[in-house]
């Protein structure tokens, strides 16, 4: 079978919508079209229903109760709902927030919001996130006997590798539905009620969702997550294995035909279909542009507007010039061995050609140290 272009490897930007998650939706979009919050007749009493059922194929995928599902419209409201709410609640309490300079935008920018309205941040360097799979245990462990508040950003993380809210005591989690091939514009965030945390909430109105997020019910897209929360939950064992077989399967290829590579992140530590590469002496814009017929991504899609090298490769260590020069593959669900083998050679043929016209890789293979020229970075 010929392989149809382009080639689709952006997948931790978001993934495609699972056939079986468009079928589950589909009622939710014509016939079933009730309001969740209609207690009154046979319309709202099957939304509500169905809303119920998904949070039970969510909590289930963590771990967690469905009773401590907040529905949101995505995993930004749901940081700064996390974020804002305990700051608020808790604020006779404590009023300093730690996190790390590697976190989403979403949550460094409510952390310094948090700053200007009185509170505390501390910004914790790190050497190693890209694709990371971090230590919540071991975290969890920490924050609980110290009696802090723990919140996750899950996003990139579940439905790729177990995440266990209770396992690892987590006492708030962020989640999004089209990161794990469910549709956008519906997220969650889960809530512990056992130690109970409270938090208040940021978006009043009619107190739904126990008072923490007031607004109507995105009904298909709550079946749409839950639906693709219970496939990832299935699949997830296979899965893994699969996509980071690929992912071996390209990074070996480009590591091996191309010099001036280097892998960011943790060598083995990491999400299976997530591989960040630099390519040395080849401008990372310059080189999407040269690979048009494959979709990856230098940095998060949340950012990518900048032509800013990734402030989280920056915050790694990596330096400026070689920030510039990463590209992150996204490989998922629907990516095939045959795909992976394309856009592998695609790739090498590209750098290669991009390298003959840099005169600084040419020095580079000469031995030359460019480090000790001045113009060499600019």
């Amino acid at each position: 079978m010929p392989i149809k272009l382009p080639i689709y490897m952006d997948n931790n930007a978001t993934t495609p919508l699972d056939p079986r998650v468009l079928e589950a939706m589909m009622p939710y979009l014509t016939t079933e079209f009730g309001n969740a919050a209609s207690r009154s007749h046979p319309f709202g009493w099957k939304a509500e229903e169905a809303v119920d059922r998904a949070r039970e194929q969510i909590a289930a995928l963590i771990g967690g109760n469905e009773k401590e599902i907040v529905f949101t419209s995505g995993a930004t409201e749901s940081i700064n709902l996390a974020l804002k709410g305990t700051a608020e609640f808790y604020k006779e309490k404590g009023n300093h927030i730690i996190t790390v300079r590697t976190e989403h935008k979403a949550t460094l920018d409510t952390a310094k919001r948090l700053e200007r309205q009185g509170f505390e941040a501390t910004y914790l360097p790190t050497d190693n996130e890209i694709g990371t799979v971090q230590p919540i245990a071991e975290l969890g462990e920490v924050t609980r006997e110290k009696g802090v508040l723990f919140h996750v950003d899950a996003v990139q993380g579940v439905g790729k590798v177990p995440f266990d809210v209770e396992k690892m005591k987590v006492d708030l989690a962020s989640l999004s539905a089209h990161k794990i091939y469910g549709p956008k514009g519906i997220g969650a965030l889960w809530v512990r009620r056992k130690p109970r945390v409270r938090i208040a909430p940021i978006i009043d109105g009619g107190g739904h969702e126990r008072g923490m997020r007031s607004g109507t019910l995105n009904v298909p897209g709550i079946v749409g997550f839950g639906k693709a929360a219970e496939l990832a939950q299935q699949l997830m064992p296979e899965e893994a294995k699969r996509t980071h077989q690929l992912r071996k399967r390209l990074q070996d290829y480009l590591f091996g035909h191309l010099d001036h590579l280097e892998l960011n992140g943790h060598a083995t530590e990491r999400l299976p279909g997530n591989l960040n590469v630099s390519f040395a002496y080849v401008e990372g814009e310059a080189l999407m542009m040269a690979i048009k017929n494959v979709a990856v991504s230098s940095g998060s899609a949340c950012t990518s507007a900048s032509l800013e090298p990734s402030y989280v490769l920056r915050a790694c260590g990596v330096s400026e010039d070689l920030a510039h020069t990463s590209i992150r593959f996204g490989i998922g669900r629907f990516n095939t061995d045959e795909e992976v083998d394309y856009v592998g050679k695609y790739v090498v043929e590209q750098v290669r050609r991009l390298r003959e016209m840099s005169p600084l890789y040419e020095m580079a293979n000469e031995g030359i140290d460019l480090s000790k020229i001045e113009w060499a970075a600019h």
